[in-house]
C-alpha cells in the first residue's frame, strides 16, 4: 500500500482545510469528494488508485467538510465555480502541485470540470457522477435526503465524517433545492476542457441519468472517453472499484504515453 501521511491543514482562502497525501513516484492525482463527502468518506479508494498507478495523491476536504474549518454561511449558486476558479488554484500553489489530474466524485467532478477548462496545465480530469446541469432526478432524490436527514440516523452517521454534520447537510442541500438553483449550469465550460476527460456513471444513479455524460462527450474541447456502469448508482468507487481502478489506471498510463 502507497505511504499515506497523518492529515494537515493548509489554510486557504482563510480558512483552514484537512489534507492528506500520499506518496508516490508519478504525477499527482488530487480528489475531490462529492456534496456530502470529506477525505474520511473517500475510504482506502485513494490509496488504491495511488498504490495501482504509482501517482502520489492529495484528497482534501473542502471548507464546510470532514475536519476543515465548520461552514459559516450557506452556499451561494455559484459555490462550485468558487471552488474550482479560487480555493482549488490557492491549494494547489501551496502544496505545489503542478500538471494534476484531478479525480472528482459528483459535485467534485463537476468542481474538476470547470478548474480544467479555465487551467490548461491540468493533465488529466476522471469525474465520477458529475453534474453539469440540473435535472429533475438530481433534485428528487436530495429532497428525498432532507426527509432521510430529519427522520433517520443519517446525522448520527454523517457525524462519523464531519465536524459538524448538521451545517454540512445543510450547507448543500439547501443550496439544490433552492429555487436559483435550477439555472445551474457549466455547459459553457465544457469546450473549453483541452486535457482528455474519463467520465464514469452508473446506470442506477440516483442522482443523474447518461444525459450528463452525453453533454460531456458532445461538448468537451478535448478527448473524452465514457464508462457507463451496470449494477452501479451514484458512487462508482465505492459499487464497482475494481473496474474503476482499472480503467482509470488505464487512462493514466495513455497520459503518460503509453499505449
Amino acid at each position: 500500500m502507497s505511504a499515506q501521511s497523518e492529515p494537515l491543514f493548509v489554510v486557504v482562502q482563510g480558512h483552514k482545510l484537512e489534507v492528506q497525501r500520499i506518496a508516490g513516484s508519478a504525477r499527482t492525482l488530487v480528489f475531490l469528494h462529492e456534496g456530502l463527502g470529506s477525505v474520511a468518506m473517500w475510504r482506502d479508494f485513494p490509496a488504491r488508485v495511488a498504490q495501482a498507478t504509482g501517482c502520489s495523491a492529495i484528497v482534501y476536504s473542502r471548507y464546510g467538510y470532514g475536519q476543515s474549518e465548520v461552514l459559516e454561511a450557506p452556499h451561494g449558486v455559484d459555490y462550485m465555480h468558487r471552488e474550482a476558479l479560487e480555493s482549488l488554484p490557492e491549494l494547489l500553489a501551496k502544496l505545489e502541485v503542478s500538471e494534476p489530474v484531478l479525480v472528482g466524485h459528483s459535485d467534485g467532478g463537476s468542481i474538476a470540470l470547470i478548474h480544467a477548462a479555465a487551467h490548461r496545465e491540468v493533465a488529466g480530469v476522471v469525474a465520477m457522477a458529475p453534474h453539469v446541469f440540473v435535472e429533475d432526478i438530481s433534485v428528487a432524490s436530495i429532497a428525498e435526503a432532507k426527509t432521510a436527514f430529519q427522520a433517520t440516523d443519517l446525522p448520527e452517521k454523517l457525524s462519523r465524517y464531519h465536524a459538524d454534520a448538521g451545517r454540512t447537510f445543510r450547507g448543500w442541500n439547501d443550496i439544490w433545492l433552492h429555487p436559483d438553483f435550477r439555472a445551474w449550469n457549466i455547459e459553457e465550460c465544457l469546450p473549453k476542457i483541452s486535457c482528455p476527460v474519463l467520465a464514469i456513471q452508473g446506470f442506477d444513479d440516483e442522482y443523474g441519468t447518461m444525459a450528463q455524460l452525453d453533454a460531456i462527450a458532445r461538448q468537451a474541447g478535448g478527448p473524452v472517453e465514457l464508462l457507463r456502469l451496470a449494477s452501479c448508482r451514484h458512487s462508482p468507487h465505492r459499487d464497482q472499484p475494481a473496474v474503476v481502478i482499472e480503467a482509470m489506471s488505464r487512462f493514466i498510463d495513455r497520459l503518460e504515453g503509453g499505449a
